[in-house]
Formats: structure tokens, C-alpha cells, sequence
């Protein structure tokens, strides 16, 4: 088996990584084993918390808009089925800064909701009343 010589390389390797360690506390910044752990941990942080803030940032739309649509006397769920089947087509990080920015704008997407989910409960009352007249009583 040929010897191998890393001089150059071996001493770039540690350089680098002891490089992404600065700013580490005590020895995760001065040792290389302990700033491998260290910066291998990090960077595994790191990849979870780019899946990790997008689920962040949607549970923050969603309470934005869950609260602006309380305002208005609707539920997350209903003003979100009322603005599906009246059509509009926004996502709600949109939804969230409208909440925000105008919520003027915000109002008249919530009274389209309500029209949709009130006529949606009626339909929904009058179905369970003409099942309850139609069943033979015991």
C-alpha cells in the first residue's frame, strides 16, 4: 500500500472547518474534534430548520387569519370554505397580509365567506330536517 502525504490537504480540511467553528465557545472553537462535533451538529440544525420555518410561517398565516376572520364573526374553517367556493383563489400568506396591510379588503373577502357559509349551514339545516321528517318514527 502507497504511503499518503496530506501536508496541504490535511491543513486546508482543519482550516476550513475550525472556519465555520469561529465564534464557537471554548474548545468547539480551538480543537478540531470538538469543533467537527460541533459544526456537524449545527449544520444538522441547520437543515432542519429550513424544512422547520416553513411550517412556522404557515401556522403564523393561519392564526393571522384566523383572528382577523373572528372580527368578523367567522371561524378559520368557514371563512377558508367560503372563499373556495366563492372562488378566490389566494394563499393565505396573501390572506395574511391583507389581514395586516388592508383590512378593508380583508372585510369584503370575509362578507363573500359568510354569504357562502351561511347559505352552506341553511342547506345543511334544511337536508337534516327533511331527513328527520322522511324517517319512520319508533
Amino acid at each position: 500500500m502507497p504511503r499518503v502525504k496530506r501536508g496541504t490537504v490535511r491543513r486546508a480540511k482543519r482550516k476550513k472547518l475550525l472556519g465555520l467553528a469561529k465564534g464557537y465557545y471554548a474548545n468547539k472553537s480551538k480543537l478540531y474534534r470538538a469543533a467537527k462535533e460541533s459544526v456537524d451538529t449545527a449544520l444538522k440544525y441547520a437543515f432542519v430548520g429550513r424544512r422547520r420555518k416553513k411550517r412556522d410561517f404557515r401556522r403564523l398565516w393561519i392564526l393571522r387569519i384566523n383572528a382577523a376572520a373572528r372580527e368578523h364573526g367567522l371561524t378559520y374553517g368557514q371563512f377558508i370554505y367560503g372563499l373556495k367556493h366563492a372562488g378566490v383563489a389566494l394563499n393565505r400568506k396573501t390572506l395574511s397580509d391583507l389581514a395586516i396591510s388592508s383590512p378593508a379588503a380583508f372585510a369584503t373577502l370575509a362578507s363573500q365567506a359568510k354569504q357562502i357559509s351561511d347559505s352552506h349551514r341553511s342547506a345543511v339545516a334544511s337536508r337534516q330536517s327533511q331527513s328527520v321528517a322522511v324517517s319512520p318514527s319508533r
